[in-house]
C-alpha cells in the first residue's frame, strides 16, 4: 500500500511511522504495473464494462487498485476511456521499499528534480539481512566452513604467481636466520611451517592450541604429540570457541611466559621486522587490486595475531579435518579462495572500496605538485594525470556528503546543499582555469573551458544514457521509464541549450565574418592584385572592434544568464510542488525483523566537514590540473577541443556514470536517464550563468560565444535524445545509437583544428 499521493505528505507519513516498519530497498513499479500491462488493461476494462451494473464488491481485488487515482474513484471504472486515464496515471507511480526512514528519504530524493542521484546507502545495512555473498565479503577468515568446490582455480593460481612464492621465500629465509641464532629455533620451525602454508594456503587452517593439549605434550615430552588423529566435534559453521580454563594439575611443569623469554626478543628484533615489511607489501598490493582483498585480510591477520603468538601455540592443518577438539583450539585463519569478484561491492564506512583506494592519489598529487615545483621527480604530464585522477574520489566523497545531508534533512536544506555543492567540482575547475589563463594571458584556457562545458553536456545527454541503456538492455531486454516525467526534463533541456547558445546564434546573424591568414593557390599573401583562388584559415565573427558586442551581445548574455536560473527554479516548483503527482513516489510499508533504527554512516556535521574539505582539496587539484595542462595542450596531434570534451569533461562525472549503470542493472532506467539529463540541465542553467556573473565581477575574459562545432553538436544531440525518449522504452540498440553518435562527435573534435589563440 502507498502512504500518500504526494511527496510532501509522503515524507510526513514516513516520519510518523517507526523506522522498523520498512522493507528491503528496491526501486520498482507498482505491483499492478507489469510489463504485460496491455492485455491486463483490455481484460480489465472489458470485464468492467460487462459488469457495470455490479456493486463495487463484485470486483474488489482489481479495480480499486487500478482506479484509485485523481481522476476516477475507487468504486467506479465504467468506461474504456476512464481506464485509459487511470492506466496513464498508474504508469507513473512507483513504490519505494526502504530499510529505514533515512534511506526512504534518500530514495525519494533520487526522483526529485534538481537533486543529485545517489545509489550507495547512507546508512549501515543490517548485517543479518544481507545475502550470503555479501556476508562472505566481510568475513575475517577465522571461520571454518564446509567447502565442496575446487581449490585449484585461476584466482588461486594467480595468487601463487603474484604473492605466494615470494612470501614463502621470505619465510624460508627468516626461518633459516632463526635456526642460525640457535635460541630462535622454535620460531624457525614456525617460519618453515608458515612457508609451506603461504605457498598454497587454500584448504588449510591455522589454529591456536589450548591449555589441555599443551599440558599433555609437556607431561610426555618424548612423544610426537600426535594431534593429527584427534577427532573434532565442534560445529563447522562457527568460529572455534576459545579454550575453556582447566584446573592446574599438581606437579605440572611451569612454562615460561611468552614475554619473559629471551627468544621472544630475538624474534622481535631479527625475524619479525622483515616479515612486517613482506606482509605490509602483500596487504597493500592485494588491497589495491580489490578483488584480492582476501589475500590482504590473510596477511593482515597473520601479521597482527599469528606472528605474535608463542610458536608452540600455532598449529597448521587442513580445513577439511579439524585436528583438535573444539575446546582445545581456536581457529585463527582459513582461506579457500584468493579472489572474489564481488568485492566491487565492498565498502569502508559507507564508501566504496574503489573510492577509498583512489583517495591516496590526492595526497600524492598535493606532495609532488606543490613540493616538486621544478619537475625534478615527476614531469608535468605525470602531475596532470595524478591531479585529474584525484578528482574522481573527491567527487565521490562530495556526492556521499550531499546525499547524507539531504537524506537527514528536510527538502529546503537538501535543495540548498544540492544547489551549493552539486556542481562544485566542475565550477572549481572552470574558475581556476579561467583565472590562470587570465593571469598568464593565455586565451587557450578559455577555449578549453568552453570545450569542457560542451563535453559535459554531450557526455551527459548521449554517453551516460547510452551506456546505461546498453548495460541495462543486455540484462533486462527492454526497459520502460516514465515518459511523462522525462517529458518535464526534456523541455528544460531544450530551454537550457537554446538559452546558452542564443548569444552565439545572435552573433552569427549580426556579426562580421573575418578571415585571417589568407593565401592564394600559389602560396602568396592576400593582395589586391593577386590572382587565383584564396585559401583562408581562422575565420571568425569579429565583435570586439565594433559596438555590436558591448551594446547588443553582452546585454543578451546577461539576460540569458538571469533567465536560465529562473527557469530552473520554475522547474523545481513544477515538479516538486504543484505537479508532484507526475512522479508520485510512495514508500511501501513493511517490516525488517531485528532492525529497530538506522545507523547513519555520516552525520550531518560530519558530512558538512567532509564536503568543505573535499571542496578545498578539489580546488587544489584543479589548480594543479590547470598548472600542468599546457604540455598536454601543446601535443601537435591532438586538438585542444578533444582534450576538453573528453578528459576534463568526463573524468569528474565517473561517479555519476557508475551510479547510472547501477540503476540500469536494477531495472530502474528512469533514474539512469535522469542522472545525465539533470547534470546537463545544471551545466546550462546553473554553471554557465555562474561563470558569466563571475566574469562580470572579475573580468577573466570569459565570453559566452561558442564555436560552430560546439553549437551544432549540442543542438543535434538534444534533438536526438528527445526523439529516443519519446516512446518511454529503451533497449541496447537505442543505447548503442547514442554511444555511436557520441563517438562520432568525439572523432570530429579529435580531428578539428586547434581553436584560435592555441
Amino acid at each position: 500500500m502507498s502512504l500518500s499521493s504526494t511527496q510532501s505528505s509522503d515524507t510526513n507519513s514516513r516520519r510518523r511511522r517507526p523506522a522498523e516498519h520498512t522493507q528491503d530497498p528496491s526501486w520498482e513499479h507498482d505491483a499492478h504495473t507489469c510489463q504485460n500491462h496491455e492485455p491486463i488493461h483490455d481484460q480489465l476494462c472489458g470485464s468492467l464494462q460487462r459488469n457495470s451494473t455490479d456493486t463495487p464488491s463484485s470486483y474488489p481485488s482489481v479495480c480499486p487498485a487500478l482506479c484509485t487515482t485523481k481522476c476516477i474513484p475507487a468504486h467506479a471504472c465504467p468506461s474504456h476511456h476512464g481506464c485509459d486515464d487511470s492506466w496513464v496515471e498508474i504508469q507513473s507511480k512507483r513504490t519505494i521499499r526502504a530499510e529505514n526512514e533515512v534511506e526512504a528519504n534518500k530514495l525519494v530524493n533520487n526522483y526529485r528534480f534538481g537533486f543529485r542521484k545517489w545509489k550507495s546507502h547512507v546508512t549501515e545495512r543490517p548485517f543479518e539481512v544481507r545475502s550470503e555473498v555479501v556476508k562472505e565479503l566481510y568475513s575475517e577468515l577465522n571461520v571454518i566452513k564446509p567447502h565442496s568446490g575446487r581449490l585449484i582455480s585461476c584466482g588461486n593460481i594467480a595468487y601463487v604467481i603474484l604473492f605466494g612464492w615470494w612470501i614463502s621465500l621470505a619465510y624460508f629465509l627468516v626461518g633459516l636466520l632463526m635456526f642460525i641464532t640457535i635460541i630462535g629455533v622454535p620460531f624457525g620451525k614456525l617460519c618453515w611451517k608458515l612457508c609451506c602454508y603461504f605457498l598454497w594456503p587454500f584448504g588449510k587452517s591455522i589454529h591456536e592450541i589450548g591449555n589441555t593439549l599443551r599440558r599433555c605434550c609437556e607431561q610426555a615430552p618424548d612423544c610426537e604429540c600426535n594431534i593429527e588423529g584427534m577427532e573434532d566435534n565442534s560445529p563447522v559453521l562457527l568460529p572455534s570457541p576459545t579454550e575453556v580454563p582447566v584446573p592446574e594439575w599438581p606437579g605440572r611443569p611451569l612454562r615460561t611466559p611468552y614475554w619473559r623469554r629471551f627468544s621472544t626478543y630475538v624474534w622481535l628484533l631479527l625475524g619479525y621486522p622483515p616479515l612486517v615489511v613482506i606482509h605490509s607489501l602483500a596487504c597493500f598490493f592485494s588491497w589495491i587490486l580489490v578483488f584480492t582483498i582476501p589475500v590482504s585480510k590473510m596477511n593482515a591477520r597473520t601479521l597482527g595475531v599469528i606472528l605474535l603468538l608463542a610458536p608452540e601455540d600455532v598449529s597448521v592443518s587442513t580445513c577439511s579435518q579439524r585436528k583438535h577438539q573444539g575446546y582445545e583450539t581456536r581457529a585463527l585463519l582459513c582461506c579457500y579462495h584468493a579472489v572474489n569478484w564481488y568485492y566491487y561491492k565492498y565498502t569502508v564506512d559507507g564508501i566504496n572500496v574503489f573510492a577509498v583506494n583512489l583517495l591516496p592519489l590526492v595526497i600524492v598529487a598535493m606532495v609532488i605538485g606543490y613540493i616538486d615545483r621544478e619537475n625534478q621527480y615527476a614531469s608535468s604530464e605525470v602531475k596532470f594525470a595524478i591531479a585529474i585522477g584525484s578528482i574522481i574520489p573527491l567527487s565521490y566523497y562530495i556526492g556521499m556528503g550531499i546525499a547524507s545531508i539531504s537524506a537527514q534533512s528536510n527538502f529546503a536544506v537538501g535543495a540548498v546543499v544540492n544547489a551549493s555543492f552539486g556542481s562544485i567540482t566542475e565550477l572549481t575547475f572552470y574558475i581556476t582555469a579561467l583565472l590562470r589563463g587570465h593571469q598568464a594571458g593565455n586565451p587557450c584556457l578559455q577555449e578549453v573551458v568552453k570545450a569542457a562545458l560542451t563535453g559535459t553536456l554531450l557526455g551527459c545527454i548521449l554517453f551516460i544514457p547510452g551506456i546505461c541503456m546498453i548495460i541495462g538492455g543486455l540484462r533486462h531486454s527492454e526497459q520502460t521509464f516514465n515518459s511523462r516525467s522525462t517529458g518535464v526534463s526534456s523541455p528544460l533541456l531544450f530551454i537550457s541549450v537554446g538559452g546558452v547558445f542564443a548569444p552565439t546564434l545572435f552573433s552569427k546573424a549580426y556579426g562580421n565574418l573575418v578571415c585571417d591568414a589568407c593565401t592564394n593557390s600559389t602560396g602568396g599573401k592576400s593582395q589586391s592584385n593577386a590572382s587565383g583562388p584564396f585559401v583562408c584559415h581562422n575565420c571568425h565573427y569579429e565583435l570586439n572592434n565594433g559596438t555590436l558586442f558591448h551594446n547588443h551581445v553582452e546585454p543578451l548574455v546577461y539576460t540569458v544568464s538571469a533567465l536560465l536560473p529562473v527557469a530552473y527554479i520554475i522547474g523545481l516548483i513544477f515538479t516538486l510542488k504543484t505537479h508532484s503527482h507526475i512522479y508520485d513516489i510512495h514508500v511501501g510499508e513493511g517490516q525488517v525483523s531485528g532492525h529497530h533504527g538506522a545507523v547513519v554512516h555520516w552525520s550531518r556535521w560530519r558530512s558538512l566537514v567532509i564536503l568543505i574539505m573535499a571542496t578545498v582539496l578539489t580546488s587544489a587539484c584543479a589548480d594543479l590540473v590547470t598548472e600542468h595542462i599546457q604540455p598536454i595542450l601543446n601535443q601537435p596531434n591532438i586538438s585542444q577541443y578533444f582534450i576538453g570534451v573528453t578528459v576534463l569533461a568526463m573524468v569528474p562525472e565517473i561517479p555519476e556514470i557508475v551510479n547510472g549503470i547501477q540503476f540500469a542493472l536494477q531495472n530502474n532506467i528512469s533514474l539512469s536517464l535522469e542522472v545525465g539529463i539533470c547534470i546537463a540541465v545544471q551545466v546550462c542553467m546553473l554553471q554557465i550563468p555562474i561563470l558569466v556573473f563571475f566574469n562580470a565581477f572579475y573580468d577573466v575574459g570569459f565570453v559566452l560565444l561558442f564555436s560552430d562545432l560546439h553549437l551544432w553538436a549540442s543542438i543535434f544531440s538534444v534533438i536526438l535524445v528527445n526523439y529516443i525518449f519519446m516512446d518511454g522504452k529503451s533497449d541496447y540498440f537505442q543505447g548503442t545509437a547514442l554511444v555511436v553518435v557520441y563517438l562520432i562527435l568525439l572523432a570530429l573534435y579529435y580531428f578539428a583544428p586547434s581553436p584560435a589563440g592555441c
